[in-house]
């Protein structure tokens, strides 16, 4: 990374550090029951299945591609666990097992199809989003499956409060940013993102490279919902209902380009942290969810237009 790089990611880092800031101190002052530790530990227990979701949605966007069946991956994930276990009755280690591979299979669906037949990734997963929740009911006979205590231990450990999940999170960040920014992987995703056919005539393959962020994108939403279900004790055929939306503005507001080429795991986890303070700190103040999601939506309409700003900017 060149020294003006890393100038100006430091300064978007700062910004996002700035807004979060200023929206802490924000709905301190509105609500006074906002700015306590134990409202702050809650919400870094409620993200980790958004963080580790928006983790892979940062890569796709990268390789300048998109991905709308991360939420829909998660239901279908979380509901085979839970019947896999409670009316296979199989193990929980085999249960987990066919909860991974769901989201393995779903992303090998995906860049399969976007790359063999050359289709916008966006209508490939939006009919994988529909196809995926369609048997995630099937499946689940849209029925929520109550595990219970054999799946708890996995969100009930903590250390100094903050949950296993949310720890195992941050560690996916780390290990996420250092892919992206320290390998030659990460490099060939934003060469990609940023001019496939130049990587095409400069000899490199850029079809195995989107293939395989699909598939680390569709594993990143199966083991969120993992979590989730570790979290709730059960599955729920209606999880992650949404959930790409929230995970796409999360990475956009984060930075992210939308036109690939540009991006940053530990932006977009900011990016996550951004919008669930906001939505606890709205409410706090005692907000209908309607306006929670009226706020939230111009939010991310002013992370799009920066965004576009940004990307025009760049290529004057």
């Amino acid at each position: 990374m060149t020294t003006k790089n890393l100038k100006a990611a430091l300064v978007e880092y700062a910004g996002l550090v700035v807004v979060l800031i200023v929206l802490v101190a924000f709905f301190s002052f509105k609500a006074g029951n906002f700015a306590t530790s134990s409202n702050f530990v809650t919400i870094a227990n409620q993200i980790p299945a958004q963080v580790v979701v928006a983790i892979g949605v940062t890569y796709v966007l990268v390789v300048a591609e998109i991905d709308l069946s991360v939420g829909s991956v998660l239901g279908l994930s979380g509901a085979v666990l839970g019947v896999l276990f409670l009316q296979r009755h199989v193990s929980m280690s085999l249960a987990i097992t066919g909860c991974l591979t769901v989201g393995l299979l779903c992303g090998i669906f995906n860049g399969l199809v976007t790359t063999a037949f050359r289709l916008p990734s966006f209508i490939v997963t939006l009919g994988a989003l529909e196809i995926a929740r369609g048997a995630t009911y099937w499946v689940s006979h849209s029925q929520t499956q109550y595990i219970g205590s054999p799946i708890e231990p996995i969100a009930a450990t903590s250390v100094f409060g903050l949950s296993l999940p949310f720890i195992l999170a941050i560690a996916l960040v780390i290990i996420g940013q250092v892919v992206l920014s320290r390998t030659v992987f990460g490099r060939y995703m934003v060469a990609v993102g940023t001019n496939a056919e130049a990587v095409r005539l400069s000899g490199i393959d850029p079809r195995p490279i989107k293939r395989a962020v699909f598939i680390i994108c569709g594993l990143l939403a199966s083991s969120a919902a993992l979590i989730d279900t570790s979290r709730f004790q059960s599955a729920d055929p209606n999880a992650g209902v949404g959930l790409e939306l929230q995970a796409i503005a999360a990475v956009v507001i984060g930075g992210t380009s939308l036109m690939g080429g540009r991006g940053s795991v530990v932006s977009s986890f900011v990016g996550v942290v951004i919008i669930a303070v906001l939505g606890s700190g709205l409410a706090a103040m005692g907000a209908q969810d309607e306006v929670k999601r009226v706020v939230t939506g111009c939010v991310i309409v002013l992370a799009v237009i920066l965004d576009r700003y940004r990307h025009r900017k760049r290529a004057a």
